[in-house]
């Protein structure tokens, strides 16, 4: 059997950590969770997840932050990152794209979408890998 590829999920909110946790793990994916972006960089070093559903706010450093981080990282750079936030718009997505996010999801997440767009990234990876 092939191995369970995982999810690392970054936010602040416990309840909407919780319902992708879940929702997730009933897919099949091993799930890392992550309160904060200094919590997610370290996770991310230890764990090397196959993706990365990742808030925007959240205290210290933003989603934004983060997501740049993780591309200009030599190691990191090819991770999948899907930013998942309440923030919709157009301003908003520009940025996340601009921070080198490959995907974006607003909240609250439908979980249809969600698996698409997971499953779309996953495949993209490996594509590329």
């Amino acid at each position: 059997m092939a191995e369970r590829e995982t999810i690392l999920v970054v936010d602040d909110n416990f309840d909407n950590v919780e319902i992708l946790r879940m929702f997730l793990e009933a897919q099949g994916f091993t799930v890392v969770e992550a309160p904060d972006g200094q919590t997610a960089l370290a996770k991310l070093d230890e764990t090397r997840p196959d993706l990365v559903l990742l808030d925007v706010m959240m205290p210290g450093m933003d989603g934004w932050q983060v997501c740049r981080t993780i591309k200009n990282h030599p190691t990191l750079a090819d991770t999948r990152v899907v930013m998942v936030t309440a923030k919709g718009a157009f301003e908003d997505k520009f940025e996340g794209m601009r921070s080198g996010a490959d995907d974006y999801l607003v909240k609250p997440v439908d979980l249809k979408e969600l698996k698409t767009k997971v499953e779309r990234n996953l495949a993209a990876r490996e594509k590329k890998g």
